[in-house]
């Protein structure tokens, strides 16, 4: 068995907001949508024991990887650091995608920014790239979809 991400999870201060972005804007379709209790203040050092799970992907390629929006019932939520330049620890999350079209869906809903672009080379010539922020500042990368067989 090889080992592989399964999913990457994000704390949400609003699920309205996130899921306009990540469904609407990216086009990544509901999965799972789900309140579960546990001990999850052993297990994650949580301020409470019911947490709501939202998986967002693409459920034709399961091994695509998985976007789970968290939020800690009941709890009061915690300000995102203001955005600054990469550090250690979390960095980002990629998606291969159609970058005008999400960045003009994006735009339309009035999410992500002012995205930042750039084109890098590639076997079958110039990739486009941006990176836009979620609504908690999480920095997205875009990565144009034909990039991925290359």
């Amino acid at each position: 068995m090889t080992n592989r991400v399964h999913h990457s999870a994000l704390c949400v201060a609003n699920f309205d907001a996130s899921l306009r972005f990540y469904r609407d804007g990216l086009g990544l379709d509901v999965i799972f949508d789900h309140e579960f209790d546990g001990d999850w203040p052993t297990l994650f050092d949580a301020p409470t024991d019911r947490l709501r799970s939202v998986f967002l992907g693409d459920p034709s390629v399961p091994a695509a990887g998985i976007v789970e929006l968290v939020a800690f019932v009941g709890a009061p939520t915690r300000p995102a650091p203001a955005p600054a330049p990469p550090a250690t620890g979390f960095f980002l999350l990629s998606f291969f995608t159609d970058v005008e079209a999400t960045l003009a869906r994006l735009g339309e809903l009035g999410l992500g920014g002012e995205p930042r672009r750039i084109e890098v080379p590639g076997p079958q010539g110039p990739v486009a790239m941006a990176t836009v922020r979620d609504p908690d500042g999480v920095l997205v990368e875009l990565i144009e979809s034909a990039a991925a067989s290359g």
